[in-house]
């Protein structure tokens, strides 16, 4: 689905307010909190995709690991998980469809999280995820609003799984590239969030459909602020630039670029290829997390004596309105 045409949708519908709904959907957040008593709030999300791998494990821990990334980016605990499966019983064997459920198992479980059930449909195409419920305290809750000035931003997945996807489906990825894919694609945000919360982030997000560029804008326009990506610190997934140049994009990226246009600027000596791979759109990225300048290089460190290649990769520079660049936005984000 293009990007916004949901939150079009969505924005026409007359939806009652609850004031018990701690976070809905009016700043693009990753989840949906609910308030159920003083000390504890539900985290709400569901996700789910067609493959992007060819082995049905590797999809389903991907898929599941996607999904359960929305909970850690609001700063919560995953508690339970129901599968989403849409299968074509017809055209595919059931092995298919057990290995994807055990791939999905394996990260659930991995998560400290109990699977309850789920639902399945026939389709004509084969889809699957999670709907994901977790638990975090009222006062504790991270969006991805609160960003301040002179926060650094921090990136804890390489870019790419976009580009990689499509040479996967092009048949142009070899061995190693799509074992690197999945690796990083199949990792739980769950070690990087339990790093990034003892550093007192202001704002938490990650990265999915609309691009590192695309899911860096909605911080900015939530707390209206400007933030300048260093293009050159943002890892890239082994052999991601080389398809890259080969025109290698998925359509998606295109229309991220496209979507985000009045918010997004890209310095003229940016590299172009560069400047798209920021738009890629990602499956289970990385955290995005903003904090002071301090904090952050003591959380950098922290999540690489870890083992993960985290890195600062921009930083907010002030606070912007509208009347800056366009009088219909309320964030700005530089690219250089």
């Amino acid at each position: 689905m293009s990007p916004g045409v949901l939150d079009r949708v969505v924005s026409t519908l007359k939806i009652n307010p609850d004031p018990q709904l701690l976070v809905g959907f009016e700043t693009a957040d990753d989840a949906g909190v609910y308030k159920i008593s003083d000390d504890t709030a539900l985290i709400q999300t569901l996700d789910f995709f067609t493959p992007i791998v060819d082995s049905p494990f590797a999809f389903g821990s991907i898929a599941a690991a996607n999904a359960l990334s929305d909970v850690y980016a609001m700063g919560g605990r995953p508690l339970t998980a129901m599968n989403i499966v849409c299968f074509p019983s017809e055209d595919l064997p059931e092995s298919v469809l057990m290995e994807t459920l055990a791939g999905g198992l394996e990260k659930i479980h991995e998560s400290g999280t109990t699977l309850v059930g789920g639902h399945s449909v026939e389709d004509a195409e084969f889809k699957y995820g999670l709907s994901v419920t977790g638990l975090i305290h009222p006062d504790r809750i991270l969006t991805n609003a609160k960003t301040r000035i002179n926060d650094r931003l921090i990136l804890t997945k390489p870019i790419g799984t976009g580009i990689l996807a499509t040479a996967v489906k092009g048949k142009l990825a070899k061995k190693n590239t799509i074992q690197n894919l999945v690796t990083v694609a199949s990792t739980l945000n769950k070690y990087a969030a339990e790093i990034i919360l003892k550093f007192n982030p202001n704002a938490l997000t990650d990265i999915t459909g609309f691009g590192l560029a695309g899911h860096v804008y909605e911080m900015a326009a939530a707390a209206k602020m400007a933030i300048t990506l260093y293009a050159e610190n943002v890892p890239l997934i082994e052999d991601v630039l080389d398809f890259a140049r080969m025109g290698m994009f998925p359509a998606g990226a295109y229309n991220n670029k496209h979507f985000f246009k009045t918010g997004v600027f890209i310095e003229p000596g940016v590299d172009a290829i560069i400047a798209d791979l920021m738009f890629d759109p990602q499956t289970s990225g990385g955290l995005v997390a903003s904090m002071g300048e301090t904090n952050a290089k003591d959380c950098l460190k922290a999540l690489r004596d870890q083992g993960i290649d985290a890195r600062i990769i921009g930083e907010v520079t002030g606070a912007v309105s509208g009347e800056a660049f366009r009088t219909d936005a309320c964030g700005r984000v530089l690219i250089i």
